[in-house]
């Protein structure tokens, strides 16, 4: 490319840009939610007219050329934002389903809990384990513990309610005791 060839691009550069800047950035301003976005299109237009500037058609044609261009790099710019946005959203349900797994949110509360059940008396505590815990019916619990079906259900009932007051002032409001805690007894099969 000789001197005269390049200079002559670059003046025919300036003046498509000067006319035509306005009204490209006009368009775009139409086409994009926020106006760094519009300037970003224009600006990608007049590089690609830049670029390929050995095909930009007259001058009479040029305008219709860059709109061409322009609505070409839009349709980029809301498919880029579009898949975007889609990445956003399955990085914060990913971040959402870590946080929800995440056994580190729960340590306050399980402490509370551990140190509650520690409190309690020992058939209370194997009462009450056995049951939530393990998911025993009370006539199964009564079998491990080697007492009487009514016993155990006694026991749990008052295992419950006094384990419910040792937490419940510590983790949360009045009545609420972790779902480990609420979890209903198996119904005996009768």
């Amino acid at each position: 490319m000789s001197v005269s060839s390049g200079t002559d691009h670059e003046d025919r550069f300036r003046r498509v840009y000067a006319s035509n800047f306005q009204p490209l950035l006009a368009y775009a301003l139409r086409r994009c939610e926020q106006p760094e976005d519009a300037a970003d299109v224009v600006a990608e237009t007049f590089l690609v007219a830049w670029r390929r500037g050995h095909e930009m058609p007259s001058d009479a044609e040029v305008r219709l050329w860059l709109y061409g261009v322009a609505r070409r790099v839009l349709a980029n710019h809301h498919r880029t934002g579009l898949r975007r946005e889609r990445l956003g959203e399955r990085l914060r349900q990913r971040l959402r389903d870590i946080a929800a797994a995440d056994p580190g949110s729960e340590v306050p509360e399980r402490l509370a809990v551990q140190a509650a059940l520690a409190r309690l008396g020992e058939l209370d505590r194997e009462v009450l384990t056995l049951t939530v815990w393990e998911g025993l019916e009370p006539r199964e619990v009564a079998a491990v513990l080697q007492v009487s079906p009514a016993v155990v259900r006694t026991r749990l009932s008052r295992a419950r309610a006094r384990l419910r007051d040792l937490v419940s002032d510590d983790l949360a409001p009045t009545g609420h005791v972790l779902d480990v805690l609420t979890a209903p007894a198996p119904r005996e099969g009768r």
